[in-house]
């Protein structure tokens, strides 16, 4: 069912449990402050706003516009030395912040800064599903 993956994984703790569980389940989410509504990411113990300690993680659309992207030509882990080059983008959210990811793939031939992009999820392990993006 699923292939080996030898790269990284996240450490899942506390702060970070609600967003995996929804990424598993092909949900993109941000931690949003009950204090005060602020919607963040990545996940903190307080709200960077307001500093209430009161998070939960809600879902949102996946849907954003392309901020800006880099190509990887050095593997900072011998695990990724396969993938050479890699591609990572920058996503600000239609209903959230900007979050990091990779392209599936290859950089969209037409890509331009302000390319509706959404997301796409990759099973990597029983456990652990990746948000990666995809061209809207």
């Amino acid at each position: 069912m699923f292939n080996s993956y030898d790269k990284p994984l996240p450490i899942i703790d506390e702060d970070s449990k609600g967003y995996w569980e929804h990424a598993r389940a092909h949900r993109l989410s941000v931690q949003v402050c009950k204090a005060c509504g602020h919607r963040h990411f990545p996940p903190t113990p307080v709200c960077p706003a307001c500093l209430s300690n009161t998070q939960s993680w809600e879902p949102v659309s996946g849907r954003g516009t392309l901020v800006s992207w880099v190509t990887f030509h050095r593997a900072y882990w011998t695990a990724f030395r396969d993938d050479l080059p890699y591609h990572v983008c920058l996503v600000q959210l239609e209903d959230g912040p900007l979050v990091v990811g990779n392209f599936v793939g290859a950089i969209p031939e037409n890509a331009a800064m302000g390319m509706p992009m959404k997301v796409q999820f990759d099973d990597v392990t029983p456990d652990i599903s990746l948000a990666k993006f995809v061209p809207a």
